[in-house]
């Protein structure tokens, strides 16, 4: 059995330390806002919560503008902006009647991007990911919202020519895509991995070649009913218990193991999870954690 440690600290800035993002550095583990609108404590809480995220050392916020009203929140919360802060947002859905559907045109793309830009109050995002539509989970493009890549990527690349956007990031892809944005310029890659979901393997193994950062969404297990979570794993559970830990931050930690151009963008509406995932940062998991966790 591996000696315990002691529990993350929450105060070690930057989170997890360093990572380069289309020319930035940020810290290891941001912060995913699409949970903030359901904060508890309404308006108020989601606004100290981002608040609190920055103070603690997160300078990499991931958003997008069919977020619900968390563009409004990131501009109400922290703007004037720290020159520090990275803002990433991302293209390919929008809301109508109250639900998601694929916006993936090159036009509708285009829109996504100045909406984004209007909202934030900013001239240029950093980062703009577009999320593709072709495979679960989520949205799925049908009809004339089947748009090739080339067509997609040939509008954002206008838009960063244009000085709106910094760099290009691709979410919910293939490595085959990955493969075939390339000479585009890929600044990350967003896809659903966790200690529990590996179908995304070739992607990460793709972007370990070309040493493009690889930000995972669903870092703790899906959200979407039916599908575990890694926090009620007994295998990370059982390490998280050796380690003086939680299973969250176990599970986060093993993501920043992995590989060394991850960038975590794990939300919550509670103060006390967003503390515990930026400890996540400080855990440094031992090679024999990291190989149980592996075989999981």
């Amino acid at each position: 059995m591996t000696a315990p440690q002691s529990p993350a600290d929450p105060t070690t800035t930057p989170p997890g330390g360093t990572g380069h993002l289309a020319g930035r550095t940020v810290a290891r583990i941001g912060f995913g806002v699409m949970q903030l609108h359901y904060a508890t404590g309404g308006r108020g809480a989601a606004l100290d919560l981002l608040r609190e995220a920055v103070d603690l050392g997160v300078n990499h916020l991931d958003t997008a503008h069919f977020y619900g009203p968390c563009n409004e929140l990131v501009h109400a919360a922290l703007a004037p902006y720290p020159d520090d802060l990275v803002l990433v947002s991302k293209v390919g859905a929008d809301e109508s009647g109250g639900h998601l559907v694929a916006a993936q045109r090159p036009e509708q793309l285009r829109a996504q991007v100045e909406d984004n830009l209007s909202v934030l109050g900013v001239e240029r995002l950093d980062v703009v990911n577009l999320r593709r539509a072709d495979a679960p989970p989520g949205l799925i493009a049908e009809g004339d919202q089947k748009v090739d890549l080339d067509s997609q990527l040939g509008e954002l690349s206008a838009l960063r020519d244009a000085g709106k956007i910094g760099g290009i990031g691709l979410s919910n892809v293939s490595a085959d895509q990955v493969r075939q944005a390339l000479p585009s310029g890929v600044a990350c890659v967003q896809n659903d991995y966790s200690v529990l979901e590996r179908a995304a393997e070739p992607v990460l193994a793709l972007c370990r070649e070309h040493d493009i950062p690889w930000v995972p969404f669903f870092p703790l297990g899906s959200r979407f009913s039916g599908r575990p979570k890694a926090t009620g794993h007994p295998e990370v559970v059982a390490v998280a218990e050796e380690l003086g830990s939680t299973p969250a931050q176990v599970a986060l930690a093993w993501l920043l193991a992995v590989y060394d151009h991850t960038l975590l963008i794990a939300g919550t509406t509670d103060p006390a999870h967003l503390r515990e995932n930026i400890a996540a940062g400080s855990l440094r998991l031992p090679p024999e954690a990291v190989a149980r966790l592996d075989r999981i």
